[in-house]
C-alpha cells in the first residue's frame, strides 16, 4: 500500500515511493542476528525497528524470507529505528508480491534464528537439557537425547529464566521441533546474543 504523496512529491521522488511493509526479517550482522520489524521500503532502502543498539555504517543483511534477502548499511539510526541503503536498488512492487506469493504458499514458516544454545524442558515434572538450534517467535527447533513424544505438551526454559508453554510437533532420532503455545515477544529474537554463553 503506497503511502499519500503530493504532486510535487511524485515529481521530486518519482520511482521512490515508499510502501508500508509491517513484517518482521531475520537481519545478520556482525557476529548477531535478530528479528526486527520492517517498517517501510523502496527501491532504495528501508525502515528498520529494533530496539538495540545500532551504528551508521554498519552492513546488514536483511532476509525478507528464505528466499528473499537485500544487502545494506544503516544510514541514520534514532530512537529504536534505523534507515537502510541498499547496496543494490531492488524492484520494490516486485518483491512484495513474490513475499505475499510465498506466504501464500503451502509449507511457509516464519523468520528462524540460528542458535547453539542449552534449554531445559520440564514435563511432568522431569527436568531434561535440549539444545536449541533455531528460534522464531512461536517455535524452536532442537537436539535431545532422549525421546519426545509428538503432541507432548512441555515447558520450554530458555537463557535468563525465560519460559514458555509449547508443544513438540515433531521429533525423529535426536532432532525436532516445538510450537510455541505462547509465542515468544518480537523484541525477545531481536538479538541472538541474550541466548548464548
Amino acid at each position: 500500500m503506497n503511502e499519500p504523496i503530493s504532486g510535487s512529491e511524485t515529481d521530486r521522488r518519482g520511482a521512490d515511493r515508499y510502501r508500508t511493509v509491517w513484517r518482521i526479517a531475520k537481519v545478520v550482522r556482525d557476529g548477531d542476528s535478530g528479528l526486527w520489524r520492517v517498517r517501510n521500503m523502496s527501491d532504495r532502502g528501508m525502515m528498520l525497528a529494533a530496539d538495540v543498539p545500532v551504528a551508521v555504517g554498519e552492513k546488514l543483511e536483511v532476509a525478507l524470507s528464505d528466499t528473499v534477502v537485500v544487502n545494506g548499511r544503516v544510514v541514520w539510526a534514532d530512537e529504536g529505528r534505523c534507515g537502510v541503503e541498499f547496496d543494490e536498488e531492488v524492484d520494490v512492487a516486485d518483491v512484495l508480491k513474490r513475499l505475499a506469493a510465498e506466504q501464500r504458499a503451502s509449507g511457509y514458516r516464519q523468520p528462524r534464528l540460528p542458535v547453539h544454545t542449552k534449554a531445559q524442558v520440564i514435563t511432568e515434572n522431569v527436568t531434561s537439557d535440549i539444545e536449541l538450534v533455531d528460534l522464531s517467535q512461536s517455535g524452536a527447533g532442537f537436539v535431545h537425547t532422549g525421546h519426545l513424544e509428538v503432541g507432548k505438551e512441555i515447558e520450554l526454559v530458555l537463557a535468563g529464566g525465560l519460559r514458555r508453554k509449547a508443544i513438540v510437533r515433531w521429533s525423529r532420532g535426536t532432532r525436532g521441533g516445538v510450537w510455541l503455545t505462547q509465542p515468544l515477544e518480537r523484541a525477545d529474537l531481536e538479538s541472538i546474543r541474550r541466548f548464548e554463553g
